[in-house]
């Protein structure tokens, strides 16, 4: 299963947004899941948009679609939600699979 993540980020919030993924990046691997991008788009990178241009966007693998649902119930990671409450304005996730 992978996973499509945009994120929005307030603004002057980004080194709390930084605060949050430095706690939730690594319990991923706790759940068979692997962070495989993580890109910090900028205007000369991108080549055409419809949307609003992200923060961030996140390229994650999981080996199943239970261990990202065991990630997102993570107590370690729900300890630190609150930082990502006070950083993110917004984000949306694509689920898909390899063809």
């Amino acid at each position: 299963m992978y996973i499509t993540q945009f994120i929005y980020v307030k603004d002057g919030k980004e080194e709390i947004f930084h605060e949050f993924e430095n706690y939730a990046i690594p319990i991923i691997s706790k759940y068979n899941g692997e962070l495989l991008v993580r890109l910090r788009p900028n205007e000369s990178s991108i080549i055409g948009i419809s949307i609003e241009q992200p923060y961030e966007v996140h390229i994650i693998r999981f080996s199943a679609e239970q261990d990202f649902d065991h990630f997102l119930k993570d107590e370690e990671r729900n300890k630190y939600l609150h930082l990502k409450d006070a950083s993110i304005r917004e984000s949306f996730l694509i689920k898909g699979e390899k063809l």
